[in-house]
């Protein structure tokens, strides 16, 4: 309970001890100002909501360092949120005092965000502001959640709409196009659906090529670090086993041959690994090896032979057409790959595969159990895509049907048409 004494000076100062058992006052310059605020405080212990009159005062940059290191996150989560502390937060909040973070400053910040930076990224930015601020009120450092009602930019973003090629595409022009020692990591992507982590983690003894299976456990995580290796998936459904196609246990016969030969590979070894035995970066294999593939198999951009050179031609960002011509058809090859726009990519053969098996009737079940989704929804709504030739499977579907054939004939019907109109006119 607390109480309340009258100062030398002639101020009343409110007395309590906080929920811990510390001592606590606060002055104010009337009787009546002081038992109204010690019957809020009192209120607010009573109901759970208490916090200290100065716990506001601590500063937001001191807070993100226990906040920071509070979290339990992977590396890669790490980074990115390292980053944006760095780059947006910590320089306009960094000073601030938590309790003096209000729900205007909030907003006019979004919106001045949202001049320079695109959506997904002000998104991200939000969010991150969002869960410190909230971890802030559930530390009972701030009473109110300033980002509560803030209008932040809306970070959806349509599905592109060529998200996968076709079998006939892929086997006839994309998979030729590979160098012959990436054929293989290609070869499962398009034959699993894995993930690139999945792939640039899989290790030899989760491979049986006798039982024509492979088996998804460690996942190789990227970060602009290094690249480690993680011992379980992005999920608990991540984890499975998935049926191998014959062309991809060929491919991977012939990888296997390639790589380590006759010898017993150890348990430990990657299948598709680097030089130096460790995982591949995604971002090296996207420059180095996957974009030229696009190139050379025609969907991304066109190569030129002339007489005594190369002329390339692609499609930049802001859709101009450029054209030029190089003496060797490799520098003509990585112009093109480094210069234009779109392009499959990597990921979008999980989706093909996805795409596939739905469209030969495999049940959605087993398409959810390979693809490593805890909901068939997903498998569904982000993975699977309207496959070419779609209109006509749709229109096969009702001229197929033994009840198309209840139709009575077009002259007949006719006829019985104006029989009918006959009949209405008596």
């Amino acid at each position: 309970m607390g109480f309340i004494r009258k100062a030398p000076g002639g101020t009343f100062r409110a007395c309590w001890r906080d929920p811990a058992g510390g001592q606590k006052s606060k002055s104010f310059p009337t009787k009546r100002e002081a038992s109204a605020f010690l019957a809020d405080i009192e209120s607010t212990m009573n109901r759970g909501t208490y916090v200290a009159p100065n716990a506001g005062k601590l500063r937001f940059r001191v807070y993100v360092e226990r906040w920071s290191a509070s979290r339990g996150l992977t590396a890669r989560a790490t980074e990115r949120t390292a980053s944006i502390l760095r780059n947006h937060l910590l320089p306009k909040w960094g000073e601030w005092p938590l309790g003096s973070i209000d729900h205007l400053s909030v907003q006019e910040w979004v919106t001045q965000l949202g001049k320079t930076l695109a959506p997904a990224t002000v998104g991200k930015c939000f969010g991150a502001l969002r869960a410190i601020l909230r971890s802030a009120v559930r530390g009972r450092l701030i009473t109110v959640d300033p980002t509560d009602g803030v209008a932040a930019p809306s970070t959806y973003q349509p599905r592109p709409r060529n998200a996968t090629i076709s079998r006939q595409s892929f086997f006839a022009t994309l998979l030729p196009a590979v160098p012959l020692d990436h054929r293989a990591i290609v070869a499962t992507a398009a034959g699993t659906g894995m993930r690139w982590g999945e792939a640039a983690g899989l290790p030899w003894n989760a491979v049986d090529l006798s039982r024509r299976e492979l088996n998804v456990g460690q996942v190789a995580i990227e970060t602009a670090a290094e690249v480690t290796i993680r011992a379980y998936p992005k999920s608990r459904a991540g984890v499975r086993t998935i049926p191998l196609p014959d062309f991809l246990v060929r491919e991977l016969e012939a990888h296997r041959e390639l790589t380590v030969g006759d010898r017993e590979p150890d348990p430990g070894w990657l299948v598709f690994p680097t030089r130096n035995g460790t995982p591949q970066r995604r971002s090296n294999f996207r420059r180095q090896v996957w974009r030229p593939t696009l190139v050379r198999a025609g969907v991304l951009g066109s190569i030129e032979t002339l007489s005594d050179a190369w002329r390339a031609t692609w499609s930049d960002s802001s859709g101009t057409t450029g054209c030029q011509t190089f003496p060797t058809e490799r520098e003509a090859v990585a112009h093109v790959a480094q210069h234009a726009v779109g392009g499959l990519r990597f990921h979008d053969l999980r989706h093909s595969y996805a795409t596939w098996l739905v469209s030969d009737g495999v049940p959605v079940n087993i398409v959810q159990t390979v693809m490593g989704h805890e909901q068939a929804s997903t498998t569904l709504n982000r993975y699977t895509h309207t496959p070419d030739g779609h209109g006509q499977r749709v229109r096969a579907a009702f001229d197929s049907s033994p009840a198309a054939f209840l139709l009575p004939p077009e002259d007949q019907s006719d006829d019985q048409e104006g029989e009918q109109t006959t009949d209405d006119r008596r």
